[in-house]
C-alpha cells in the first residue's frame, strides 16, 4: 500500500513537471509584464562570448523565470499569503506609512557603480565641446525614509548619490536630486503607488535645471494645471498587490501661451502631434500617458517664438524619470532628441554628430541606475 502510494506521488511529481514543461513551450511569450509593469527577459542569444561570459546561463535562468506558466497567478497567491500574515513587504515593496508604498534599496555594488561613472566620464571627455548635465534624483525611499515600517532595511540613497557626485568629471556639471528635492521632501512629488516622480515633482527637476543653465524658467503659474487621472495604481501597488490603498491622482501642466510640439517615435517610424497619449489613461500603465511610454529614439519639435529660445538643441539620455519632465524643456528648446539608453542600440556618438548635438542632459533615477548595465553602452 505504501509502495503504490509513493508510485503515485513521484508519478503525479512526474507528471506535473511535464505538465509544466508542456505549457512553458505552448504559451505565448509575452514582451512586458503588466502586473510588473516591466519588460520581461527576450529569448537570450547563444554565441561564444555569452557562454564564456556565462552571460547566457543568466539570461536563460531569467527568462525561464520571467515567463513561468502562470506566473502573475503565482505572484497573486504569494502576496495573499504573505498579507495574510500581515507582513509589511511583498516582491520587494514595503507598505508604508500615509499610504506610500516603497521599492526595497539595499547597499549596491560599488565595483559596478565606478564602471558606470568610468563610462559617462570617458564619454563626456570624449566630448569636450559639449555641455552635459547629470542630473540623479533619489526614488521615494531615499528621500521619505521616515515613512517605512518600522525595521525596516534600506540603504541610503543619498550616500550613494554623493559617492556618484563626487567621481563625475569636473567638466561634467552633476546634479544631485537631493538639493532640490529635499527642501519639498513633506509634499507630493512622488506617487505614493508608483516609482516615478510627480509631475510636480518633475516641476522642481525642471525649475532647477532651468536655473542651472540661466534660463528664465516658467512659474506654477504660468501653467494651467489639470487632473487628468484620479485612478492611478502604480507599478509598486502592481508589484506590491497591497489591499485597500487609495490610488493617485495624474496631473499634466499646460502653458497658458501654449505652443504646438510634433513627438516623432523612431521605433514605429510615427509622429504624434502631442506629448500625451491619452489611451494609456485607460490602462494600466497611465504613466505612460507621457511621451507614450518607452521608446529607443524620439524627437520633439516645438513652433517657438524666437525669444522663447533658450538653445536649438538638446539631447537626453534618459529613464523613464525623463517622460514627465521633457514638456517642460520644449518651452526652451525647440529641438529635444531623446534616448533610452536601455534600448537604444546604434552608436550614440554619431548620432551626436550626424545632428550636431552640442547639449546633453542625462536624467536618471538613483534605484535604476545602480543596477542598469547599459550605460555601459555609452562608448559602444
Amino acid at each position: 500500500m505504501e509502495k503504490n502510494a509513493e508510485k503515485l506521488l513521484v508519478l503525479g511529481f512526474v507528471g506535473t513537471l511535464f505538465l509544466f514543461a508542456f505549457f512553458f513551450f505552448i504559451l505565448p511569450k509575452e514582451r512586458f509584464s503588466n502586473l510588473e509593469n516591466r519588460y520581461l527577459q527576450a529569448t537570450p542569444l547563444l554565441t561564444w562570448d555569452n557562454l564564456l561570459s556565462k552571460q547566457y546561463a543568466e539570461e536563460t535562468e531569467s527568462f525561464v523565470t520571467d515567463h513561468f506558466p502562470f506566473r502573475d497567478k503565482w505572484l497573486f497567491i504569494k502576496s495573499a499569503a504573505e498579507q495574510s500574515r500581515l507582513q509589511q513587504e511583498n516582491n520587494g515593496i514595503y507598505q508604508g506609512k500615509d499610504g506610500y508604498l516603497f521599492e526595497k534599496f539595499l547597499e549596491p555594488d560599488y565595483t559596478k557603480i565606478q564602471q558606470y561613472i568610468d563610462s559617462v566620464n570617458k564619454f563626456a571627455t570624449n566630448h569636450p565641446t559639449v555641455d552635459m548635465t547629470f542630473m540623479l534624483a533619489p526614488t521615494s525611499i531615499g528621500l521619505s525614509p521616515d515613512r517605512l515600517p518600522w525595521l525596516a532595511p534600506s540603504y541610503s540613497q543619498q550616500k550613494v548619490n554623493e559617492f556618484i557626485g563626487e567621481h563625475m568629471w569636473k567638466g561634467l556639471t552633476f546634479m544631485n536630486g537631493f538639493d532640490f528635492l529635499g527642501p519639498h521632501a513633506s509634499e507630493s512629488i512622488y506617487y505614493r503607488t508608483d516609482h516615478h516622480w510627480t509631475t510636480y515633482g518633475a516641476y522642481l527637476a525642471y525649475v532647477a535645471y532651468a536655473e542651472q543653465k540661466k534660463w528664465d524658467f516658467l512659474s506654477k503659474k504660468d501653467f494651467l494645471i489639470q487632473t487628468v487621472s484620479n485612478s492611478f495604481l502604480g507599478s509598486y501597488h502592481t508589484r506590491g498587490q497591497f489591499v485597500g490603498l487609495s490610488p493617485d491622482d495624474i496631473q499634466v501642466y499646460i502653458p497658458r501661451d501654449s505652443t504646438s510640439t510634433n513627438t516623432y517615435i523612431a521605433d514605429t517610424n510615427q509622429t504624434m502631434t502631442s506629448m500625451y497619449d491619452n489611451s494609456f489613461l485607460a490602462k494600466k500603465d497611465q504613466y505612460s500617458y507621457f511621451l507614450g511610454g518607452v521608446h529607443a529614439l524620439m524627437t520633439l519639435t516645438t513652433d517657438l517664438d524666437l525669444q522663447q529660445i533658450e538653445q536649438e538643441k538638446l539631447l537626453v539620455i534618459k529613464d523613464s524619470y525623463a517622460h514627465n519632465v521633457i514638456p517642460f524643456l520644449t518651452r526652451h528648446v525647440p529641438e529635444i532628441h531623446v534616448i533610452d539608453i536601455r534600448y537604444y542600440n546604434g552608436s550614440i556618438d554619431e548620432y551626436m554628430s550626424d545632428n550636431d548635438i552640442k547639449d546633453v542632459l542625462f536624467l536618471f533615477n538613483t534605484s535604476t541606475l545602480v543596477d542598469e548595465p547599459s550605460i555601459l553602452k555609452l562608448n559602444n
